[in-house]
């Protein structure tokens, strides 16, 4: 019992600030840019994370989509243009859509999304007319060139998972956009923009944290006590009084609680004395290379970067040659449906796709280079028969002096 009531307990110590473990969150919920390696392969689900997490990578998509227009088909008979144009205007796509037009739509936006469009001319049950048009799932093909590289094979899966030539390789559409060489497959109009699209979303995501935080504020809150022999002795009791009231106050949801102390008790928001990074300069340097890689002009998807919100004869020259240049893409695809009805319904005769107009400048510009262009042409032949008059002036009065 001595030797018992000879050890000494051991002080207990308490340490003033104590912080709990939270459970890790990821940088923002699109996990695709995480992993992100830049190699020559398909990256299907990063790009379609990226026009999920960007509205203006979506947006820019949709618009070139819209912008290519409409086409119609020219027939030497009147006859076949007339059930041609027929056809195409209600022809079956997928399982809910009819026309040409959704086909093409989803067609051209595929191929810009991944690089590489698929489509498929599906015939009725008869073989003797088109039943219906069907836009391909990438993930669920392969390109492959077997003994000759001038010929692509299109590859599908069985019911084992085994890859097998799909059937009827004359009614699938491939279309690869900007192919490197040697490629089967196209390039993304999205390549390049992982990178900085990953950082654009780490700044959006750490914006909304910060709101976050403004909106559900975390207090700091400091006991300080005197000098006092008893309040220094009973030091811990009181700060787990203020710690149990405050939060009780706190707790309080929809009630208004009042905090009441005695002694020296600082509350501070934490946080509230370090300033916030100014986001806009970055986001714009962002934005500006998207927009420069997507070829739309800012005002187009809700930029206002200049005081002048409209195209400008360069940027309407420059988009006009992007849209001609999808079109001349989306005219091999066009001939080979309607050539391919035309001879199953007997036609065999030439046609021509014609697209309408792309009219992307400003209307009073173009009169006024209009005006401006018979102004200069009024002036250059009325400078022209002055010239004339008066040479012919000098000859009238050289022959009469000799």
């Amino acid at each position: 019992m001595g030797l018992i009531d000879r050890r000494k307990k051991k002080k207990q110590t308490f340490s003033a600030v104590q912080t709990a473990c939270t459970e890790r969150r990821s940088v923002h919920p699109f996990t695709e840019f995480n992993g992100y390696i830049p190699l020559k392969t398909a990256q299907h689900g990063l790009y379609a994370a990226m026009r999920e997490a960007i509205p203006i990578v979506d947006a820019a998509i949709l618009k070139t989509v819209r912008l290519v227009g409409d086409f119609t088909v020219e027939c030497q008979s009147l006859q076949a243009q007339r059930q041609l144009a027929d056809f195409l205007k209600n022809v079956q796509v997928g399982g809910c859509s009819r026309g040409i037009v959704p086909f093409l739509s989803s067609y051209l936006e595929q191929m810009l999304t991944y690089g590489t469009a698929a489509g498929e001319i599906v015939l009725s049950a008869d073989g003797r007319s088109i039943g219906a048009l069907y836009n391909a799932d990438l993930d669920n093909i392969a390109l492959r060139a077997e003994q000759n590289p001038l010929e692509a094979t299109v590859y599908c899966r069985d019911e084992t998972g085994r890859c097998i030539p799909a059937p009827y390789q004359a009614l699938l559409c491939v279309t690869p956009l900007n192919p490197r060489p040697g490629a089967l497959t196209g390039t993304s109009v999205l390549s390049g923009l992982p990178f900085v699209s990953g950082i654009l979303l780490k700044i959006l995501h750490t914006i909304g944290l910060n709101w976050e935080r403004v909106g559900n504020v975390r207090f700091a809150v400091t006991y300080k006590p005197s000098g006092d022999v008893s309040e220094r002795a009973f030091t811990k009791e009181r700060a787990q009084q203020i710690a149990d009231q405050w939060g009780k106050a706190m707790r309080n949801t929809g009630q208004i609680s009042d905090f009441i102390s005695v002694g020296d008790v600082n509350i501070r928001v934490i946080g509230a004395d370090n300033q916030v990074l100014d986001s806009e300069v970055p986001v714009r340097q962002i934005l500006e290379q998207i927009v420069a890689k997507l070829s739309i002009p800012p005002f187009l998807l809700g930029l206002s970067w200049s005081s002048t919100e409209r195209m400008s004869s360069q940027q309407a020259d420059i988009l006009t040659s992007e849209l001609e240049y999808y079109r001349n893409l989306l005219n091999p695809v066009i001939c080979k449906i309607c050539s391919l009805w035309l001879r199953l319904h007997g036609f065999e005769e030439t046609f021509e796709v014609c697209w309408n107009n792309i009219n992307l400048q400003d209307e009073v510009e173009l009169a006024n280079a209009r005006l401006l262009r018979a102004q200069a042409e009024k002036t250059e032949q009325e400078t022209q028969e002055g010239m004339k008059n008066e040479t012919g002036t000098n000859y009238q009065e050289r022959g009469a002096g000799a």
